[in-house]
């Protein structure tokens, strides 16, 4: 029987929380086992609109080789989870090993702090492009963009189309 597949959800205060439990449901009813990983500032963190969210494990109890790939939702958490330079090393490090690294809407500042953009195509929500330019990426306007083990999108709305393609990669 195979093993089965994880994957880090990375979980900050002022998460967006459609970006957090679409892709956290969504994977388990495909099997796969999403863990939620904090920073390390507290057990439970707030959605925008304070929806709560415990985390499974804290950035310093987990490893890239963990999982076979990271989500990073948007919100205002990205702004809160860069200032821990873990945060970032561990996308690269998931990055490096060739795993999935998918974020959405404000998730791509996190991608921009992991070094991981040069030369790579991406989106983004709209207000963030020119920080993804400024990285190195070819920024596209697409509801979802696959650039080898990278996935990115927009919005929200952009939703079923990011973790339809999460979960190929995964399977």
């Amino acid at each position: 029987m195979p093993k089965q597949k994880k994957i880090a959800i990375l979980i900050e205060e002022m998460y967006q929380v459609l970006e957090v439990w679409y892709p956290f449901l969504r994977l388990k009813e495909e099997g796969i086992e999403p863990i939620l990983v904090g920073s390390g500032t507290k057990d439970t963190y707030g959605s925008k609109e304070g929806y709560p969210a415990k985390v499974n494990v804290s950035i310093d109890q987990i490893k890239s080789l963990d999982v076979d790939g990271v989500i990073i939702p948007g919100g205002f958490a990205p702004d809160f989870m860069r200032r821990n330079p873990k945060m970032a090393e561990f996308i690269r490090k998931v990055h490096d090993e060739d795993k999935v690294v998918a974020a959405i809407c404000h998730g791509g500042w996190m991608l921009v702090s992991a070094g991981i953009l040069k030369e790579r195509k991406a989106t983004s929500f709209f207000a963030i492009k020119d920080d993804l330019i400024a990285a190195g990426a070819h920024w596209v306007d697409e509801e979802v963009v696959v650039d080898k083990n990278l996935i990115t999108s927009r919005k929200p709305e952009d939703l079923p189309a990011f973790v339809v393609e999460i979960i190929k990669k995964l399977k």
